[in-house]
């Protein structure tokens, strides 16, 4: 069954799309699809092919969030061993889900060895290090879910800043 799931505040709200949609789950492609097609959504999918679309975060996380990024691109650059990512792209973990973290790092021996076409989509790997800031549109929960998941899938490090309680899990 396809369903969309709506990040509120509190919770998930589930929405059945299986009447608009002949497909029990989209495919790799026809979710590289939708989300061109809706570029102006935060759309992830979970493992269970469940498409999350999320509330745009606010000024005050987009800024925080690009002062992390600048952290980590002029870290990664010092050292050049590794290719720096933000929220704007997607990566394909091994169980299916494709995540957007806030930012994230991969090693660059890791991502050469992808194929050009691969790195140019949702690329199929999972990041070294990756940083889930919370903003004020998330829910502790779910963003605490997401760790596990990478670790799970050959993530070696991971952050979840939470700002509203002065929280990091590492």
């Amino acid at each position: 069954m396809s369903s969309l799931l709506i990040k509120s505040a509190e919770t998930l709200l589930p929405i059945n799309l299986s009447s608009l949609l002949a497909l029990p789950q989209m495919s790799d492609e026809q979710f590289y699809d939708f989300c061109r097609t809706n570029p102006d959504l935060r759309i992830e999918r979970n493992a269970n092919g469940e498409i999350v679309v999320m509330p745009p975060a606010f000024s005050d996380t987009e800024n925080r969030n690009g002062r992390v990024f600048r952290q980590l691109y002029v870290w990664a650059e010092a050292d050049g061993t590794e290719e720096v990512f933000d929220s704007s792209l997607g990566f394909t973990l091994q169980n299916g889900a494709m995540r957007s973290p806030d930012a994230a790092w991969i090693l660059v021996d890791r991502w050469n060895r992808l194929e050009p076409e691969q790195q140019a989509s949702f690329a199929p790997i999972a990041p070294d290090f990756v940083v889930e800031l919370r903003s004020s549109s998330d829910t502790l929960a779910s963003l605490q879910d997401k760790m596990p998941e990478y670790v799970a899938n050959g993530m070696r490090l991971g952050w979840l800043i939470d700002r509203k309680h002065r929280q990091v899990h590492v």
